[in-house]
């Protein structure tokens, strides 16, 4: 395991909808320029999970969390928190891909011109660096100015990563962002976050175990919102330790 400092830290999460108690007392790290999986069925707790990260699950009416979060030592629920400046170096790509109904151009520019860039020069350079790093610069290129629900599933997932991108984050959240695609288009998003490792600390949230065990380094398993089992994902995979992971894993439920 990693014995430099976590970039996440999170230390017995509990998150409640109401009464109902969705997650039980998650204690888990995340490092720098890792991927981690987070894997189980369906309602078990790892797309909320994932929503704490970046307290999206505000958002949401009568939910209450606790537990504490901080990312690089701060603690993300204290009230001088800014969530705007926290989304933006905690980014998040979605399931379903969810471009504006802009152009391309305009998709990824738009977080430098919220954040008041007006640098027309600068915006074009960040919105090139950041297709190229999203591996759809060569779709795209010729093709800024057209509307970016124009363009494949795949390549939309990619302009939304684009997107995320370009606002420099330090954590990227992914909810199941291939399971809309097909799978010439899920392994080239595949590949993308494989390379995106250099620099940005990954986190995403899978059903599929083959892409779990072929791009993360590190696998968490959840079951009814309970964490059963961490650790680095060649072990989780093949030699898991707990009975209810290597049952999961080898498809006896789920």
């Amino acid at each position: 395991m990693n014995s430099t400092k976590p970039i996440i830290e999170t230390r017995d999460v509990h998150l409640y909808y109401g009464k109902n108690e969705a997650l039980k007392g998650i204690s888990l790290d995340f490092h720098k320029k890792e991927i981690t999986a987070l894997i189980g069925p369906s309602g078990c707790g790892k797309s909320t999970y994932l929503r704490t990260l970046n307290r999206m699950n505000d958002l949401i009416p009568d939910v209450t969390v606790t537990g504490k979060i901080s990312f690089n030592d701060q603690d993300i629920y204290s009230p001088q928190m800014d969530t705007v400046e926290l989304r933006k170096k905690v980014g998040m790509v979605f399931q379903q891909p969810n471009p504006f109904p802009f152009s391309v151009f305009d998709n990824v520019a738009y977080g430098l011109r919220i954040a008041g860039m007006k640098d027309k020069e600068k915006i074009a350079r960040i919105v090139e660096e950041s297709l190229k790093k999203a591996a759809v610069w060569d779709d795209v290129k010729d093709k800024l100015n057209q509307s970016a629900l124009s363009l494949s599933g795949g390549q939309q997932q990619r302009v939304c990563i684009a997107r995320v991108l370009a606002i420099e984050p330090e954590v990227i959240l992914l909810d199941e962002p291939t399971s809309a695609l097909d799978p010439i288009s899920s392994a080239q998003i595949e590949r993308m976050l494989m390379e995106l490792k250099e620099d940005y600390t990954m986190i995403i949230v899978t059903h599929n175990m083959q892409q779990a065990s072929r791009i993360s380094d590190n696998t968490a398993f959840f079951l009814n919102g309970e964490l059963i089992e961490f650790g680095e994902t060649s072990q989780i995979f093949t030699n898991p330790k707990e009975k209810q992971t290597e049952d999961y894993i080898s498809g006896r439920f789920g």
